[in-house]
């Protein structure tokens, strides 16, 4: 079994002492983590782990930005554990595999996790299941990084809703601020960590990465910013709450964040609930992940032009708020909303490339990428989605930053040599691209 165990577990003996394991994954927290919670009530020691994934690393940048957010959150919940006299053993490999010996060296009794909806991570914890149960040992996931998951939200007939208005009523109509467990930390009068101290300092070079420094920020709730939501959300100069990356990765717990905020402004509400349908979208329908929810979008004539897919790519379109946007992506893996529904559409619609190039690249990128979120939201602006705009529904990129950025703030603080001889002329004109995309739809539409 080769394994990329850097801490000294290589070399220990086994352990008779009893013992429950919290795999941390996507909730890299200590308070308010549903798992840990349950685990906690076990009257045993908790063995805290992370295990890098080359299933997920291989096909990453050896600088990218998520895997540096990851390993800097984890520093941050060692600080904590250090104060309980614990830190999180990491490992590189496998799951099931790092799991296994896990359960060879120690007297596992019990792993404890918090469900994963991703395809890949269903199979994953399949498997992991299955090993654990013919040895004798529980499994236990838990609900923590939604509100509403699964079949929570269901319609009368008891299927899954596939536009959103509705499923958000039914939502808001379910929430309980009691569900908001805001206060909830581990409560226990007894140690419940596994004693011990790293003997190896753990770096990235471990899993063959280089840290981009700085990447992890603590997450502050501004409640300032929130509360005129529905005033600024689309004005890209103004800025963004980053929270997203803190809800991918669990740095910030849904349930606190909801309880803190569900008041304060409904069109902010509305984008956690976009999220949490998007889940259950790809939850009931798995296809979506490599097919559009419609049909007969799949029959679309797309020109994917590798020359006009790079240049979007880059940032070298013509029209700035596109290329704006696309800069702000590559340098910091961030995009603002607005934006990302522009850049979306031009690719698209103007360009007539296929959805599945941008969200292959935004996968890439972003730094809040979530499987779900980035595959809705690109069929929303392809128009090849389960609730998505209308194919008829082209931005018009200039009458976007008119509107959204008038006084050229937003694409100023990216584009450098914006309204120089430097900058590249339109690689398309927005009339053409519009017929030219409104017959590519109308064909599919009509046969």
């Amino acid at each position: 079994m080769n394994l990329n165990l850097p801490y000294p577990e290589n070399n220990l003996q086994v352990l008779t002492e009893p013992v429950v394991i919290h795999w941390f994954r996507r909730d890299l927290r200590l308070y308010d983590n549903q798992a840990l919670k349950l685990a906690s009530h076990r009257e045993m020691q908790i063995l805290p782990i992370f295990i890098f994934d080359p299933e997920i690393l291989d096909s990453l940048e050896k600088d990218d930005k998520r895997v540096s957010f990851i390993f800097q959150a984890l520093k941050y919940l060692d600080i904590d554990l250090a104060q309980k006299g614990s830190y999180i053993r990491k490992y590189a490999g496998n799951p099931a595999d790092v799991i296994e010996r896990l359960t060879d060296l120690y007297s596992v009794k019990a792993v404890f996790t918090n469900h994963d909806y991703e395809p890949y991570a269903q199979k994953r914890d399949c498997s992991i299941r299955d090993l654990l149960l013919r040895k004798g040992i529980e499994f236990i996931t838990c609900k923590d990084q939604v509100i509403f998951e699964k079949e929570d939200i269901v319609k009368n007939d008891g299927t899954p809703y596939t536009v959103f208005t509705p499923y958000s009523s039914k939502w808001k109509s379910m929430f309980e601020p009691s569900l908001s467990d805001e206060n909830s930390s581990l409560t226990s009068n007894r140690d419940i960590f596994l004693k011990g101290s790293a003997k190896t300092t753990f770096t990235l070079d471990f899993v063959g990465f280089k840290e981009v420094k700085g990447v992890f920020k603590a997450p502050i709730i501004n409640e300032e910013l929130i509360a005129r939501y529905d005033q600024t959300r689309n004005f890209p100069a103004i800025g963004t709450s980053h929270l997203g990356v803190h809800l991918r990765f669990g740095t910030i717990s849904i349930r606190h964040l909801v309880s803190r905020t569900f008041r304060l402004n409904s069109t902010w509400l509305g984008e956690l609930q976009w999220r949490e349908f998007f889940m259950q979208i790809l939850w009931h329908y798995p296809y979506v992940v490599n097919k559009p929810f419609k049909a007969q979008y799949e029959r679309i004539l797309w020109r994917n032009d590798e020359g006009d897919f790079q240049k979007w790519c880059f940032g070298e379109t013509g029209y700035p708020l596109v290329d704006a946007g696309m800069r702000e992506l590559l340098q910091t893996g961030v995009m603002h909303n607005r934006v990302r529904m522009v850049t979306a559409s031009f690719l698209t619609k103007h360009l007539l490339i296929d959805w599945r190039w941008g969200e292959s690249w935004f996968a890439q990128k972003l730094l809040d990428f979530e499987l779900a979120s980035n595959n809705g939201n690109w069929q929303w602006s392809a128009g090849c989605g389960c609730d998505a705009a209308p194919y008829f529904r082209i931005f018009n990129p200039r009458a976007q930053a008119d509107k959204f950025d008038p006084d050229n703030l937003y694409v100023k603080r990216w584009i450098p040599e914006f309204n120089t001889s430097k900058y590249p002329k339109p690689i398309v004109d927005h009339n053409l691209a519009r017929n030219r995309c409104l017959e590519a739809y109308s064909a599919v539409r009509t046969t």
